[in-house]
């Protein structure tokens, strides 16, 4: 494994980072993955691990320090969401989802959004982002939940599915149409909205495949009311929020896919050195040496790209949508592959829960599918290369 400690080496952190990273692997290692196999089995919030999280302080190193943060680089970030991943897909992407809400309103807000709205999260908060709908998923576009200005106070009208964390976050931020602008995309509007707002409902929690410590709810807003100085940017500007905003959270969910594809290769490398079958153990056979010849290369080459797009987000770059969409759809698709193998590998075994790699795969599954299809993101890669 000498290609992937020497990947390791090359990070980009500050030695700061590099301290909290250490402090993270520590926690992944020690509590958080040897949680998850309980939390998996039954679909139970993984509290233990926010609260351990929160003892690190890891929240703050995604806000500026005037709202109570520690402002460290997205890669260190993105690395943080690799090792908790790694130890717990569900952990992974419930912290992971705090920037995805909140991030927006750093970028995006005012002085005094971030002020107000900020600190509560950085200390320890959760967050979620509420854009999909019934009839809008890929495509965000086609979304109905409405606000209606009404003084100062907006009005919520609708529903969202999908919504990780949406039962257990302090803050949502919400996607919708502005009643006044019509009912197309040029309508689009975000919001912050505050778990104790009236109106506001946890319609139900879904059982999933994978994932299954990280809540995904369905909401309903029946007639909330949100402060007008909640409203992110302008009346019409969500969906240039939301592109923006994707991009990044986009990063993240590589990231994510990353940590599950790691311990999917370890997992199976660990086994099949051990296993023998026809007095040889499974390594020494040359096919699985191919197999593993060609799973490797492609984890180095999507480690390799993730620590590219994290400098290229630290250094202040915006034009990385199709780089990210490459990262998200060969990592989410790695994560697949290669915890697919992993179950093969350890033959019977696989298919049963003693061994994580059985969960692996159920976690992989939904990379491939959230934060755009990979179909989606084909076509939008493919879609770069028309000539005007």
């Amino acid at each position: 494994m000498k290609v992937f400690h020497r990947l390791e080496r090359e990070i980009p952190l500050s030695p700061e980072e590099l301290q909290l990273l250490a402090s993270v692997q520590k926690l992944a290692r020690e509590k958080i993955a040897p949680r998850s196999k309980q939390h998996d089995r039954d679909s139970s919030f993984p509290w233990d691990n926010v609260h351990d999280m929160n003892a690190l302080g890891l929240n703050a190193m995604m806000f500026p320090e005037d709202c109570g943060g520690s402002a460290l680089s997205y890669t260190a970030y993105l690395a943080c969401v690799r090792e908790i991943s790694k130890a717990c897909a569900s952990t992974g992407i419930i912290w992971a989802t705090v920037s995805h809400g909140m991030k927006p309103v750093v970028d995006f807000g005012t002085p005094e959004q971030k002020r107000r709205l900020l600190p509560r999260i950085a200390a320890g908060g959760l967050a979620s982002l509420a854009i999909t709908e019934a009839s809008a998923g890929s495509d965000a576009t086609g979304m109905t939940t409405t606000f209606t200005p009404e003084g100062g106070s907006i009005r919520i009208d609708g529903r969202k599915l999908f919504i990780t964390s949406g039962d257990a976050a302090d803050l949502i931020l919400l996607f919708g149409k502005w009643s006044e602008l019509g009912n197309g995309k040029e309508a689009i509007s975000v919001a912050v909205l505050e778990k104790e707002t009236p109106g506001f409902q946890v319609l139900g929690l879904e059982q999933k495949m994978g994932h299954r410590a990280s809540s995904t709810a369905a909401l309903a807003f029946d007639g909330c009311r949100i402060p007008r100085d909640n409203l992110l940017g302008a009346p019409g500007q969500g969906l240039k929020i939301l592109l923006a905003s994707l991009n990044k959270s986009r990063a993240s969910i590589a990231a994510h896919a990353l940590g599950i594809a790691r311990a999917a290769f370890e997992d199976m490398v660990d086994y099949i050195n051990e296993r023998r079958q026809s007095g040889k153990r499974i390594v020494e056979f040359q096919g699985i040496q191919f197999m593993l010849a060609e799973l490797a290369t492609d984890l180095a080459f999507c480690e390799s790209w993730l620590w590219r797009l994290g400098r290229m987000i630290d250094d202040g770059d915006t034009d990385f949508g199709v780089d990210v969409s490459m990262l998200k759809m060969r990592a989410s698709d790695l994560a697949m592959r290669i915890s697919t193998e992993a179950v093969q590998m350890h033959g019977g075994y696989g298919y049963c829960q003693d061994f994580r790699v059985e969960r692996l795969m159920r976690d992989a599954k939904i990379t491939q599918i959230w934060e755009g299809t990979n179909q989606v993101h084909r076509q939008l890669i493919g879609r770069s290369f028309l000539k005007k």
